[in-house]
């Protein structure tokens, strides 16, 4: 965890957090392979999940995104790394190519979030990622919502990132 105090530029996203998420993980997979494999992750349990919230949304008066109409298979070429841009719905916030990845979900009037990932050269192709989830509460909604989601979240993020070292390369089929 003291790799990430290395990034002045990220303090931003922890400080004065009110809820702050590492997860360490260990892999072969390039930043870009791990974000894009983890952004591709949607068995059923994690759709009926956002189905789900999307009750929790209408009944909190939170702010409802429009899900999806397919869900992409991401290659690490779809990953940017250029702020403001988009990959699925989380909107880059600040990015260093095979350094790290900050995103920020859509704008909403009940929390701030941001996801991301620092990655650490171990050496021999193995690199330690740390996947971090940040929230910053905005209204008496914000804490309600995200402590019914936290452990949704926890599971989620783990086999996000699970999948994001095994997946095997896919090709995208269009």
């Amino acid at each position: 965890m003291e790799y990430l105090l290395n990034f002045d530029e990220l303090e931003k996203y922890f400080k004065k957090a009110d809820f702050t998420d590492v997860k360490v993980f260990e892999g072969e997979a390039s930043l870009g392979q791990f974000i894009a494999s983890m952004l591709s992750y949607y068995p059923w349990w994690i759709v009926q999940l956002y189905r789900i919230r999307k009750l929790l949304v209408g009944i909190l008066g939170l702010v409802k995104h429009e899900a999806p109409q397919k869900l992409p298979t991401l290659q690490p070429e779809d990953v940017s790394f250029t702020p403001g841009e988009t990959v699925t719905f989380f909107i880059v916030r600040r990015a260093k190519k095979e350094t790290f990845w900050i995103s920020e979900t859509p704008d909403d009037k009940h929390l701030r979030a941001f996801f991301g990932v620092v990655k650490e050269p171990l050496g021999k192709s193995m690199n330690r990622f740390y996947v971090i989830t940040t929230v910053f509460y905005k209204h008496w909604t914000g804490p309600v919502y995200f402590n019914l989601i936290r452990p949704f979240h926890h599971l989620v993020v783990t086999r996000m990132a699970q999948y994001g070292l095994t997946r095997e390369n896919i090709t995208r089929i269009d």
